[in-house]
């Protein structure tokens, strides 16, 4: 398991590896999905990842096909039926929680369709143009055979935007960050409000801190993130550390496959 590292050592969020996992030590999706748009609308540094990637999306050419992997409750994918209309978007949740608020809240999109499986399921080869997967790999098992996965859905050169919690999550040091920036915004009142509704967000970040000193959850140093990704047959575009230090931002474009790789697991 990696060292401790300043979010772990840190002190009121909201919001590694050992020989013997624990695979009690998970968090329940179903139960942060009922309040985990909060991060969207009071989070800056979340609204700052959104904001990302928007701007992408203006630098690529429209996709035909897109796969947002551990698509959450829909707000990449909402991102992207919006500012790509003509694109086909498959939005692949294996939790029936987080699908099911993704589906109320992106229903007026007709281009987007679901599939509420894990990305072991998604039976679907080398034909997306671009592919997401935000915050997602990390609580995946065998990530390294799923960021082969990952490629293989991909056509040679398109693109994979991909952001993975690496660091211990502190959930003392993620509240003290986001009170200050409530109560900046909505007074002491309104901080409080929000905490209050987001308790659920709290106990679940404690459960993905747990999973992660137990083993169960992916940790990794951005270098240990971009090895990875290399050797998964993708070339990083860029890289940059975000969302306060403790994750990874790697914008990468599928290389060609070796011949057979596509067959191996």
């Amino acid at each position: 398991m990696p060292s401790l590292t300043r979010s772990e050592r840190a002190s009121p969020a909201l919001f590694g590896q050992s020989e013997k996992k624990d695979l009690s030590a998970r968090a329940d999706w179903s139960a942060y999905a009922s309040a985990y748009d909060l991060l969207s609308e009071h989070n800056p540094d979340y609204k700052a990842l959104l904001r990302d990637f928007e701007t992408f999306l203006t630098t690529i050419e429209p996709p035909e096909l897109i796969y947002d992997i551990g698509g959450g409750t829909g707000n990449y994918t909402q991102i992207a039926a919006r500012c790509c209309p003509d694109s086909e978007i498959r939005l692949v949740e294996p939790d029936a929680g987080m699908t099911g608020l993704a589906q109320a809240k992106l229903a007026g999109f007709e281009n987007v369709s679901y599939q509420t499986c894990g990305l072991e399921g998604v039976d679907a080869k080398g034909k997306a143009d671009l592919v997401i997967c935000v915050h997602a790999l990390y609580a995946m098992p065998s990530q390294e055979q799923r960021l082969g996965e990952l490629r293989r859905l991909l056509r040679p050169g398109g693109w994979l935007y991909l952001i993975d919690l690496g660091r211990y999550m502190n959930v003392a040091d993620w509240r003290g960050y986001l009170f200050r920036s409530l109560r900046e915004k909505l007074g002491l009142l309104g901080a409080l409000r929000v905490f209050w509704q987001g308790r659920e967000i709290a106990k679940q970040n404690t459960s993905i801190l747990n999973a992660q000193k137990k083993g169960v959850y992916w940790t990794h140093s951005a270098e240990e993130m971009a090895a990875a990704v290399t050797d998964a047959g993708f070339e990083i575009v860029r890289q940059e550390s975000v969302y306060r230090g403790y994750s990874d931002l790697l914008v990468c474009r599928a290389a060609p496959l070796e011949p057979g790789r596509e067959d191996r697991s």
